[in-house]
């Protein structure tokens, strides 16, 4: 009797209430828990059910029915069990997406906020036109959208990504430098070829010659000025710009379109690769001369012979030649 006793006694029956008591709230605990869980992860009031709980912003031209495709796949679910980067990722994978943030809103809503691509040139395939930024990613021309760029050809998918990058990286310093030399020069820039990264080639209209340096033109026979009449001032020329220094070549091209239409009556190309050189219709034979040489009287009219601009040889000062004249009588003399 003495043991049972001591069993059940005041003690034992504490510890016994203390037990029953931390289970039960562990129950009830549970059982918030799961009420909780469901009402979270199941629940209809959680879930995303309606096509304008996908909030979108910053698109101009990526369509909304585009982003909306992506969460197709949870129509129905919480918005708690989304994946949120892996939606970031696919929405990023859009051609025309730069970024994206998705984020949740609840109790039952999804945030889109996306950056676009800036394009700087249109890409010619074929007889379509598509878009180029940057980086080189080809964007799809969007129906309703007012672009004014050069046409830039030698990029094709199937370059590397980090090709086409390499490429209109180049593209872009060219159209940056030639700006700061004359604002407005990309205006008159019809295509640029790119198909060969060491050597950038440019269509560029409307070089009237009015860059020339002052007094260049007062040494042209009448002759000449008629022939630099003739020729249309405005026909599109052909220049290569290499890979650098395009503010300085651009000028050259500027200073000396007037000079070079003078010497050869039509410039259909320019190559300006070469340090202190500018090899005009380099298609032609090859005939240097100095820029400020008088025309010869007969040309071919069929197809002006190229022209290497540099500086002209130092003259010739007449007691050198009359030197030179005494010399030859002593010599037919003896």
């Amino acid at each position: 009797m003495e043991i049972k006793r001591r069993k059940f006694g005041r003690k034992a029956w504490k510890t016994y209430l203390r037990v029953t008591f931390g289970v039960g709230v562990g129950i009830a605990g549970a059982c918030v828990a799961y009420t909780s869980g469901h009402f979270l992860l199941a629940s209809q009031q959680m879930a995303l059910v309606h096509r304008e709980q996908v909030e979108l912003a910053g698109n101009h031209y990526v369509t909304r029915a585009n982003v909306l495709a992506i969460f197709k796949a949870d129509q129905g679910r919480s918005v708690l069990r989304i994946p949120l980067n892996e939606r970031r990722q696919q929405i990023q994978a859009i051609p025309w997406v730069s970024e994206a943030i998705v984020r949740r809103a609840l109790p039952n809503k999804i945030e889109v906020e996306i950056t676009e691509r800036s394009p700087i040139a249109f890409l010619r395939q074929g007889s379509d036109l598509a878009l180029l930024d940057i980086h080189g990613v080809i964007l799809e021309r969007p129906l309703k959208a007012n672009f004014h760029f050069p046409v830039v050809t030698g990029i094709h998918e199937g370059m590397t990504p980090e090709e086409r990058e390499r490429r209109m990286q180049l593209f872009a310093g060219f159209s940056q430098q030639v700006e700061l030399t004359r604002a407005g020069a990309m205006e008159q820039v019809s295509e640029v070829d790119l198909s060969d990264a060491s050597d950038l080639r440019a269509t560029i209209s409307g070089l009237n010659g009015d860059n020339v340096f002052a007094g260049g033109g007062s040494n042209q026979s009448s002759d000449n000025s008629e022939h630099q009449s003739a020729a249309p001032s405005d026909s599109p020329v052909l220049v290569h710009f290499g890979d650098n220094d395009f503010d300085a070549k651009y000028r050259t091209l500027l200073d000396g379109i007037g000079q070079w239409r003078a010497e050869t009556g039509r410039v259909e190309s320019v190559d300006l690769r070469f340090n202190g050189e500018a090899i005009v219709n380099p298609e032609s034979p090859v005939i240097r001369q100095p820029v400020l040489r008088p025309v010869a009287a007969e040309r071919p009219a069929s197809k002006p012979a190229p022209i290497v601009a540099r500086k002209p040889a130092k003259p010739v000062h007449a007691a050198q030649k009359n030197s030179k004249k005494t010399k030859k009588k002593s010599h037919s003399g003896n």
